[in-house]
């Protein structure tokens, strides 16, 4: 029988969950999901997220990601999301909210990062996978021969001048409607000064502007291969799943 967890991923507009089959990363039926709470204070996301794992009839422990940086449970930072979560015990909140059965939370772009590194784009490459997420900033996941280093912020990083995200976010690309050469450009120079400080062995370039990735990966000049993201709207879900589940048979407090 296989290994099943369960996972939910919180964004801006939407809060999806799922059960997912740990031994191949694929959802076993399809995500439930409902639109975020506006606005998403942490109460009224919790309740959201009881709801998730109610209609599925999941009984275990749960995974959940935010869009903020998370520390032993707590929201430092809040993007997309009601400035009120900085500084909540999310992890309590949301047990709670779920009957006191165990919870595990962590940043949204790691969860991702996780599945990737395990199930998708990176579950063949050895040494250290960086994900990056292009959307509205860029979200970042470091992982070294599947080990996480959680937390990072690599989005927020100077480059000639500009945080990174402010020159080579998706966002970027649609509010100065760059081509997608002259958008290829900037990504290299981010690109270029991540590896120049990290030596990854791979990118894995995710979030929804890397469904179309013929029409820009091949037009990057760093020296470090990127390849898109394979799990793309599953990947929160499954890296919420799968380590909840690992860091509670392997007894590490979540």
């Amino acid at each position: 029988m296989s290994a099943l967890g369960f996972g939910v991923d919180i964004g801006g507009s939407g809060i999806k969950g799922g059960i997912v089959n740990l031994d191949t990363g694929e959802l076993i039926e399809e995500r439930i999901k409902i639109e975020t709470p506006q606005p998403s204070v942490p109460d009224a996301v919790a309740a959201t997220v009881a709801e998730i794992v109610s209609r599925a009839e999941w009984e275990g422990p749960v995974g959940v990601t935010l869009p903020a940086v998370v520390k032993a449970g707590i929201a430092r930072t809040a993007a997309n999301i009601d400035k009120s979560w900085i500084g909540t015990d999310a992890r309590l909140l949301f047990s709670t909210a779920l009957g006191g059965r165990e919870v595990v939370v962590l940043n949204d772009a790691d969860a991702a990062g996780l599945a990737e590194d395990r199930y998708g784009a990176g579950r063949d490459a050895e040494g250290i996978v960086v994900l990056l997420t292009f959307g509205t900033g860029i979200g970042s996941a470091l992982v070294h021969n599947g080990v996480l280093f959680p937390n990072t912020e690599f989005g927020h990083m100077e480059v000639d001048g500009k945080e990174a995200e402010h020159r080579a976010a998706a966002s970027v690309k649609d509010t100065k409607g760059l081509s997608y050469k002259d958008w290829a450009a900037e990504v290299t120079r981010v690109l270029c000064v991540f590896e120049d400080l990290l030596w990854p062995d791979l990118f894995i370039a995710g979030g929804g502007i890397s469904r179309k990735h013929e029409k820009w990966i091949p037009r990057l000049e760093n020296r470090t291969p990127v390849v898109p993201a394979a799990l793309l709207n599953t990947a929160g879900i499954v890296g919420a799943a799968l380590t909840a589940t690992n860091r509670l048979q392997k007894g590490i407090s979540p």
